[in-house]
């Protein structure tokens, strides 16, 4: 995607927001898009690869979402090794927050599980 299309979570995450605040929107609503808002910085946002590159420094090419690595399939199997195996999320929490966009992404993503779950319990006190 070219220019502000690739950026669209961020509406959809302040449109969420908004939401919550609210009080005529139902919990379908806020559960489909908070759940959009999960895959979108999980798998399309655009930031750092920040998989561990051989000099113990973290990658900053381009990659696509806080699960997915770069270009490098090294990368690729690398993040999925670090959300995986427990001894490894430390580092893989220390890239999680490396740049402000890379935080952004992380918080975005909490903010959306979160949402997720909060709209699906929602219902049930109501």
């Amino acid at each position: 995607m070219k220019g502000f299309g690739k950026y669209w979570g961020y509406i959809v995450l302040v449109l969420l927001l908004t939401a919550w605040w609210t009080t005529k929107i139902g919990p379908p609503v806020l559960v489909a898009l908070s759940v959009l808002v999960t895959l979108y910085f999980l798998f399309q946002a655009p930031i750092w690869c920040g998989a561990i590159n051989r000099d113990q420094t973290l990658c900053r090419r381009n990659a696509s979402g806080l699960l997915l690595g770069c270009s490098y399939r090294q990368h690729k199997w690398q993040k999925l090794k670090m959300m995986v195996v427990p001894p490894m999320w430390r580092k893989l929490n220390h890239g999680l927050w490396a740049s402000p966009t890379t935080g952004l992404a992380t918080i975005g993503a909490l903010l959306g599980i979160a949402s997720t779950l909060a709209g699906l319990v929602k219902p049930l006190f109501s």
